[in-house]
């Protein structure tokens, strides 16, 4: 069975696309790819499903997809992630879709289910639920699968972890893990829209507050490099002792989990790791403490945990719930765990995505012209993917940089101090 699609409400369409309107010509990187794809066409009668966060900036890279000839279907990689009206306008453009907001469970495997019945050649995954599904449920489909692209280091850890298993059955490029993805996505972007999330969703001041980040991989760095610059204390908490100094000496605090907890206002955790706060976490807390997650899955914040000490729970705003401890204490939780900047938010601003959708593009590419040479591995984006997407970005911006000149080449070059 090939369903096209599987939504809420096509009539949404239109306010879909304003939004894909406004992201569109703040993308000129993924707007330089789009060019090439439309009159080289790489993935002309191919079938690509895209498991990404469905918001504006997603679409768009959809889009570009489909320019280069590919019958495309998007599906979610996060439940709460799905905006319904940027999903219609999808639908409405030709590209096939399943997937709403606030899907159940049961739901969102069922939507992963029929993206895969379309039996795709290549696919770009967020997280790595695409990957498994396929490799669990779908075997079937394995060999007709020549390669994708991941987008996050949850799910390039998994990949990582499928292909030393030996079970990983067709390549992946580790998007992820390229120069002009963690340094500005993983960074800035991280960094902005996770504050954009909370400070929208709870209208409280930052400034004079703590914040406790937990994990200082290029996402912690960002959260905490934002908070920094909105007022706040900063507390890292790490289990890596190379990373702890680095935060320590970009002036931060240091310390374990069960003394932040005693300090913080909020608390955001971005370790891609499970029960990072939880029960001996929670009954130290001050009176108000606001916890978030900015990892990949909901498996940071044991809110079942706290669900079994409080007293009582409510919604207490949109995206924020409510819990009472017998003593009376008031924690609360946003966007129910889940990725605060897509859950209760936009996700990360459109310049940043523009570099590392600009890779996701690229990089497919790359997987659809030399997938008959690539072994079931994961595989690092090139650098010349990587630097072309800079200086694209470069000169979107109007700006230029210095070019080595044929002795400096040379001097680079030569182990030999003599001439």
């Amino acid at each position: 069975m090939d369903l096209k699609y599987t939504i809420r409400d096509l009539s949404l369409a239109g306010e879909g696309q304003r939004k894909i309107d406004w992201v569109k010509p703040r993308m000129q990187v993924l707007n330089s790819v789009r060019k090439q794809f439309e009159e080289q066409q790489p993935f002309k009668g191919k079938k690509v499903v895209i498991c990404l966060h469905l918001e504006a900036k997603t679409a768009y890279l959809a889009q570009v997809i489909k320019a280069g000839g590919a019958d495309v279907t998007v599906v979610a990689s996060n439940p709460l992630s799905t905006q319904d009206d940027v999903v219609a306008a999808l639908v409405q453009s030709g590209i096939g879709a399943h997937a709403w907001y606030n899907a159940t469970d049961e739901e969102y495997n069922t939507h992963l289910q029929l993206a895969l019945d379309t039996e795709p050649d290549f696919i770009i995954d967020d997280g790595g639920d695409l990957v498994s599904t396929l490799h669990t449920t779908r075997p079937e489909l394995l060999q007709k699968v020549k390669g994708g692209a991941e987008e996050t280091t949850t799910g390039v850890l998994r990949l990582h972890s499928m292909a030393r298993d030996g079970v990983l059955k067709f390549p992946m490029i580790a998007v992820n893990d390229a120069q002009c993805k963690y340094l500005f996505d993983n960074r800035y972007g991280t960094g902005q829209s996770v504050w954009d999330g909370i400070m929208r969703t709870t209208n409280l001041v930052v400034a004079g507050k703590t914040a406790v980040i937990a994990g200082y991989g290029w996402c912690g760095k960002g959260v905490a490099l934002r908070a920094k610059g909105l007022g706040a204390r900063v507390i890292v908490c790490e289990v890596n002792p190379i990373k702890a100094n680095e935060a320590l000496m970009d002036g931060f605090e240091v310390m374990p989990m069960v003394e932040a907890a005693k300090h913080g206002d909020f608390f955001i955790t971005v370790t891609g790791n499970t029960n990072i706060i939880n029960k001996e976490h929670f009954v130290v807390m001050k009176p108000g403490a606001v916890m978030c997650n900015a990892g990949h899955f909901d498996v940071e914040v044991n809110v079942a945990q706290l669900k079994e000490i409080a007293v009582s729970e409510r919604v207490a705003r949109a995206n924020i719930m409510e819990y009472v401890l017998a003593d009376g204490r008031q924690l609360y939780v946003l966007a129910e765990g889940r990725l605060v900047n897509l859950a209760a938010g936009d996700g990360h601003p459109a310049e940043v995505m523009d570099m590392t959708f600009a890779l996701q593009a690229l990089s497919l590419e790359y997987v659809a012209l030399n997938y008959e040479t690539l072994s079931p591995e994961v595989y690092q984006v090139t650098t010349e993917i990587d630097e072309r997407v800079a200086m694209i970005k470069l000169q979107s911006l109007g700006l230029s940089i210095d070019k080595l000149t044929k002795e400096q080449e040379a001097y680079l070059a030569s182990w030999s101090t003599e001439e």
